[in-house]
């Protein structure tokens, strides 16, 4: 799910923030669980999602497991950089299996909220191993550009790396609207930022990322990933831009 900035979120300071974003092994008291329920309510908002209060559940149990997630294996490639910051990076994703959800809403960030929520559920028991299964990192969107080069096109599959444990034999999703897919290695041009991940703030990267690398006809322009590294409620996540490269 998108972000809203943390003065959209009434009634919610920064140390209250902290504190529900905090990885604790404790349950949570109902206070506590009814003010982070609100607070991710809040951030659907603010991209026209609802979040039902059946996401209760899930939410906590992303949120005591937050600081045990699982990088995304990759072989770097190179980096190029510009006084003395990364500008951008080339890498190679290995083969595996990921869990899928492709939605159609009428905004990117209502079919990357909706998605996750159902990859959570997934996560969070909902599964024929009926267990916790792990969280990777990171979350990745694929989005299609449209001919304009500015309007992206409405499916939007959004994926997450089967944590190693279950990558020999993935455990079967409740929902019949996840999939399962093996993917083959991938090699992409990565460049980082931080906050909201909605069109407007994608488009604005897609088009800087593409000024930077100027013409590349080794790179895919008619589709690009969205990869997402913290949950909603971290004030200015971290995200990357993926651009697809045509080989290896």
């Amino acid at each position: 799910m998108a972000l809203i900035s943390l003065e959209d979120l009434d009634g919610l300071d920064d140390e209250q923030l902290d504190d529900d974003i905090t990885d604790t092994p404790e349950p949570m008291d109902e206070e506590n669980s009814d003010r982070l329920l609100a607070h991710w309510q809040e951030v659907g908002r603010g991209h026209q999602v609802s979040v039902p209060p059946e996401m209760t559940g899930p939410i906590q149990e992303m949120t005591r497991n937050s600081q045990q997630r699982e990088p995304l294996p990759f072989a770097p490639v190179s980096r190029h950089e510009k006084m003395g910051e990364v500008v951008y990076e080339e890498r190679v994703y290995p083969a595996g299996k990921w869990a899928c959800v492709t939605r159609t809403e009428d905004l990117y960030e209502q079919s990357i909220s909706t998605a996750f929520m159902k990859l959570m559920r997934f996560i969070c028991k909902e599964n024929s191993a009926g267990r916790y299964l792990g969280m990777t990192v990171p979350v990745v969107s694929s989005v299609h550009m449209m001919e304009d080069g500015n309007t992206f096109g409405k499916d939007v599959l959004t994926a997450f790396f089967l944590p190693t444990e279950f990558q020999s034999a993935p455990p079967t999703p409740t929902d019949p609207d996840i999939t399962i897919i093996h993917r083959e290695p991938i090699r992409v041009i990565a460049r980082a930022f931080f906050g909201t991940t909605n069109e407007e703030t994608v488009l604005r990267q897609v088009h800087q990322l593409w000024e930077i690398l100027g013409v590349r006809d080794d790179v895919r322009t008619d589709a690009f990933m969205v990869a997402v590294y913290e949950n909603p409620g971290v004030p200015r996540r971290r995200n990357e831009i993926w651009f697809i490269t045509r080989n290896l």
